[in-house]
């Protein structure tokens, strides 16, 4: 198989790295693709000329906007792709399985309708009701004057006791930042008139999500896909758990994503059963029900209160770090699965995991998640990383001049790689891990020091 991988972080490296590993895959393009998917094995990095809506040639354009659709299917066309696999979300929003699926070809994604589930948080919560899924409570506002009476409403005794935050959503895609939890009213009536009047996220901020704060640990369960023409499944994988803050012990701002770890100790064969039960059964009904043309990933992000899991939100496909922890762990042909997914056969396909654990740090650039320097040289001292057994998956990093002389890697984002290591038990797969990040240097590096520890 051919297979065209759409995305140019580091869940697109993770995934082109696993699709190569194929011995059905004779070869994976990435489109755009980084610095790490270039130089992977089987791998090439595809560059796409097409005209803006004004008219401009544009190389390598936003997989959103519909001229980089068309070029992408006469790429696809032009050079045989059987598959295609969509990383982010912003494209499955603006209906790129449509659009492939109306031209005859195989992709793996949901499409437009189903792809709400994450593009919009109030419908995705409209869902959740619908059919049962045990959720965090909440009410949807579209102005803010309605918005600012609830507020008032709810930390009115604030002088009277202790009063439960709030969590405000941005109803629209926000890249990981439509997202607060409000301790007092000062921060929450700031936070809605960022998103709101100010327009700080555009049109991702008009609508907003009030919802209940609950307590307790989260945690990432990505999940295979199926659902077309009344029929489907949906097929979880091994949870994962991110650590969003920036610094250790969860301290400091939210970020894209800190590291992950698969599977999580915490998380038990008990509360996997409830979460079936309470969150995942009912979601299929609810896309079979709606009829949805649903072949692609799906992320659940859960929070465990009380011994019960309770749904946060849905993201319309893998998650980025959890991809990066995940895949190393899975001991099925990953090529295989989007197949599945794609044909109608998942039902079919058998899933298998390696024993042991997976510990995946992020290094992020001085700055992040404020402004972050970028053009550094990614050094990597290739004897003592590989003596680790790990691997290094690029995120903000691209190719160099490719000259003897220079490095092969400089920064260009705020989260810049991620380094996965699998070992015999959570304790050997986290030192093995924190052991290839001293193998790895550019100027500014930083990473939390912190993940995985609730393996040891």
């Amino acid at each position: 198989m051919k297979i065209l991988v759409i995305g140019s972080g580091g869940r697109e490296h993770a995934l082109a790295w696993k699709l190569a590993k194929s011995e059905k895959v004779e070869r994976v393009y990435a489109a755009p693709g980084n610095g790490g998917t270039a130089a992977e094995e089987k791998c090439e990095n595809v560059e796409l000329w097409c005209k803006s809506s004004a008219g401009q040639d544009t190389v390598n354009g936003d997989p959103a906007k519909e001229e980089t659709q068309e070029a992408l299917i006469s790429f696809v066309k032009k050079e045989g792709i059987d598959l295609t696999v969509v990383g982010p979300e912003a494209p499955l929003a603006a209906g790129i399985a449509d659009r492939f699926r109306a031209a005859g070809l195989s992709i793996v994604g949901p499409g437009a309708a189903a792809s709400r589930l994450e593009a919009s948080k109030a419908y995705a919560k409209s869902l959740m009701e619908k059919y049962g899924v045990r959720r965090a409570q909440s009410v949807t506002y579209d102005t803010p004057m309605e918005i600012h009476k609830a507020l008032q409403i709810h930390y009115g005794n604030q002088n009277k006791g202790s009063i439960s935050p709030l969590v405000i959503k941005a109803d629209g895609l926000a890249a990981g930042k439509g997202v607060a939890i409000a301790e007092d009213l000062n921060t929450a009536e700031t936070t809605v008139n960022d998103f709101m009047e100010k327009g700080i996220l555009g049109d991702a901020g008009k609508v907003i999500v009030l919802e209940e704060f609950l307590r307790g640990p989260e945690v990432s369960i990505l999940a295979a896909v199926s659902v077309s023409g009344g029929r489907g499944i949906i097929l979880p994988f091994v949870a994962a758990r991110d650590h969003k803050r920036r610094y250790d012990h969860d301290q400091g701002p939210n970020t894209g994503g800190m590291g992950a770890i698969a599977p999580v100790p915490d998380f038990t064969a008990d509360l996997f059963n409830d979460f079936e039960t309470a969150i995942l059964n009912p979601t299929l009904q609810g896309l079979l029900t709606e009829n949805y043309d649903y072949r692609g990933f799906i992320f659940f992000g859960v929070l465990v209160q009380n011994g019960k899991c309770y749904l946060l939100e849905y993201n319309i496909r893998l998650g980025d770090p959890e991809t990066q922890a995940v895949l190393p762990l899975m001991d099925s042909d990953f090529a295989g699965l989007c197949r599945a997914i794609e044909n109608g056969t998942l039902g079919e396909f058998r899933l298998s995991w390696k024993p042991g654990a997976v510990c995946a740090p992020v290094a992020v650039a001085s700055g992040y998640p404020g402004d972050y320097q970028r053009g550094d040289p990614i050094t990597v001292n290739k004897t003592a990383f590989a003596g680790t057994g790990a691997v290094f998956f690029a995120a903000g990093a691209v190719r160099g001049p490719g000259n003897a002389a220079e490095p092969d890697l400089y920064s260009a984002g705020g989260r810049v790689l991620a380094v996965s290591a699998h070992g015999v038990n959570g304790a050997d797969a986290r030192e093995r891990a924190y052991k290839s990040l001293e193998a790895v240097h550019f100027e500014g590096m930083d990473y939390r020091q912190d993940i995985g520890t609730n393996y040891c």
